[in-house]
Parts: structure tokens; sequence; C-alpha cells
């Protein structure tokens, strides 16, 4: 049995989505070969499961084992961990992966990698995003990006703007292959608890058009314009922003005075569900390509639910939700916009219907975990088909 080693930034009980897509791969691959998975560690807890940032550990999670290496500081956003670039050269020594699979962005482990891999492994480098937010780290480490990409035996991109809006991958496009995530429905099965809790928020919201949106709250997630929208909207719509972060009590204060909009924080996977369920409106106002996906937006569509995006270019965003196919997509950052498809939408409920029945068929072709499995598996075979 051939063996592959996953190099993640983070893995679970860590929750993201390059942390989901590796869980996702290793689980896709489980029994057809014989893998381990290596990332930094985090401080986070499944209440079964907890990790602690400064702990190099090993464990097991779905069957398959998990080095994770201690972190004692951030720099840029980037992890750094002394065990790691010795964890990582026994790994490959001991273990002997025919196959490497590597998470970009991620500057500090790609150096160790160039430095250890042996020249007979295959690389396939998973290009998750550019370095947009950090120029200066993107500047610097310019040589070791070129380097990683030339090694790379494949390049994978999650949707056709992955590579075409890659300053970088553009010029590699024979090595690049688009490889959609999936959306696991297990984790969104509907109980009849959630069912009764969404039953519940829709009688609070009764008469209402109701518009949900989940996210961190950091800026390229976008939520001051659906709050700036709002001034647009009448008295008929109630928008939910789930979520938490840095900007929590800035977009507070900006929607302090707007009875319209509230938000409920960080919310359990069963109450996202519910709102999942009772929403009529899913709003994903994300405004640059550091939202490589949208996990979130996929997720909302398999409950036949229509989305309002904006045009993001470079981002896979405008893959996931198909412009007057699955949702509405508006200028970018113009709130008004946004206000008007959201008004579009409230106004023609047989419109919603039909966005929604086509955004839940667009997940079962393109990212339900069968064609995640089928693909992955054909792409580490080397016959290199895949769905799209």
């Amino acid at each position: 049995m051939k063996k592959i080693l996953q190099i993640s930034n983070y893995f679970y009980p860590n929750r993201g989505g390059i942390e989901q897509v590796a869980r996702d791969i290793a689980n896709a691959i489980k029994g057809s070969y014989e893998q381990k998975i290596i990332c930094f560690n985090e401080t986070a807890s499944d209440g079964t499961i907890s990790c602690r940032r400064r702990e190099t550990t090993t464990d097991i999670i779905d069957g398959i084992e998990v080095i994770r290496c201690g972190c004692i500081t951030k720099k840029a956003s980037q992890s750094i961990s002394p065990d790691f670039p010795s964890k990582l050269k026994e790994t490959l020594n001991h273990f002997k992966p025919d196959i490497v699979i590597f998470h970009y962005p991620n500057p500090y482990q790609a150096f160790f990698l160039l430095k250890y891999l042996n020249k007979d492994t295959r690389l396939i480098l998973y290009w998750h995003l550019d370095i947009t937010k950090q120029k200066n780290l993107g500047k610097l480490f310019h040589c070791q990006t070129l380097r990683l990409i030339n090694r790379a035996d494949t390049i994978l991109g999650a949707t056709p703007a992955h590579i075409d809006g890659s300053r970088y991958l553009s010029q590699f496009k024979d090595k690049c292959k688009v490889l959609p995530y999936c959306i696991d429905p297990q984790r969104l099965q509907v109980t009849e608890d959630i069912r009764i809790r969404a039953t519940t928020i829709c009688n609070e919201n009764k008469g209402r058009i109701l518009c949900f949106a989940i996210g961190r709250h950091i800026p390229y997630k976008g939520c001051t314009y659906l709050i700036q929208a709002s001034k647009y909207l009448d008295d008929r719509f109630r928008i939910i922003i789930a979520g938490s972060g840095p900007l929590t009590d800035q977009l507070k204060a900006e929607a302090k005075d707007d009875p319209k909009i509230s938000f409920p924080g960080r919310i359990s996977d069963e109450e996202l569900i519910a709102y999942y369920l009772a929403m009529d409106i899913f709003c994903f106002p994300s405004i640059t390509k550091n939202e490589c996906f949208g996990l979130a937006l996929a997720e909302a569509m398999t409950y036949e639910k229509p989305a309002v995006t904006f045009t993001i270019p470079g981002s896979g965003v405008n893959y996931v939700n198909l412009k007057d196919v699955t949702g509405l997509e508006v200028p970018n950052r113009d709130a008004k916009a946004y206000a008007e498809a959201m008004i579009c939408l409230a106004d023609n409920p047989d419109l919603r219907q039909q966005f929604g029945e086509n955004g839940a068929e667009r997940v079962r072709t393109l990212f339900s975990p069968e064609v995640f499995k089928t693909n992955i598996l054909n792409l580490l075979s080397e016959s290199g088909t895949i769905r799209s």
C-alpha cells in the first residue's frame, strides 16, 4: 500500500476551511493509502480531544496518526514551531511517503519541505490562496514560492478562479487541476430537535424575510457592507449576523441604531443548521479573494436557499454561487446593490425557490463527498480524471 503524508497548518479539532479540506482528503483516501498528517499545534477542543499550542504531541483522528508540532509564537499570522523541522525530517525519513500533499500557503513549512523532501517523492500542492494580506511576507518568500511550484508535480485549486486569479498559478497552468472542496452531509443532518428550533426561529420572525450570515468578524468577510445594505431595507427584513472576531464590537456599534440586525455570537452546529433551515436568504458579503471558496456558502445551498454575494476577482465564491442560477451577485462593496438584490429575492418567492433548488443540485453534482472521493483517488492514481 502506498503512503501519503499531508502537511497542513492545523488539523481537527481546530476548525477552518483548510483544516476541513485536509480532513476530507484523509477520510476519502482511508483504506486505499497508508497515511499520516503533520501540522502545527493550536489550542482547541471538541470536548473529547484537547490540543495545547505549545505541546508537541501525536494523536489519532479518524484512525489516522496526526503529529502536532508545538508553537511558541506567531509572526504575520505564521505559526513558529522549533519542533517542526526535526519532526518533518524524521517523518519523511522513517515513514518514507510516496506522495506528499502540501496545503499552501505556509512559507515556514515550505522552507523545510523543500529542504528535506526526497527528489523521488511525488509532491501535490493544494493551492488555497495567494499570500495577499501580508504583502511583505509574500515578497520575502517570492523565490521560495517559485521553487515550490517548480518542484510540485501537480497543483490543485478548488475552483478555476484559484488558478486563473493567482499571480503564480496562471503561469503554470500545465501543472494545475481543479479539485473542488466537498460538503459533508453527515455534519449537516437535521434532527428533530434542530427542526423544532428552526420552527421556533421562524415563529420568532413570522411575517419577516429572514436573512442569515455567518463567519469570523474580520475585514475580508465584509459584514460592514451587509450592515450598510440594511439601511436601504424596510422593516420586513431581519438580519442575523452570527460569529465573532476582532471586529465584533465595531460591527455592533455600526448597527446599534438598526433594530433589523442582531448578533447571536458564536453558535453551535445544531443552531447553525436551524438557521439554515429557517432563513429565506443567505448573505455572504465577503469582499476579497482571501475568501477563497466559501464552505458556509455551499453548506447553505444544500438547504435550497438562495445566496447574495459580491463579485470577487480571483475568488472561488462566484464559482460556488453562480450568478442568476443559484443566487444573485452584485458589484463588490456596493451596499445599495446588495440591498436591491435582497429586495429582489424577498419580492419573488418563486425565484428564491428556483435558485435554492439549483444550488442544492450544484452541491450534489460538484461538492459531495462521493464526487470528492472519486476525484482525489483518480488524481492520486495518476489517471488525472477529475469531475468538474
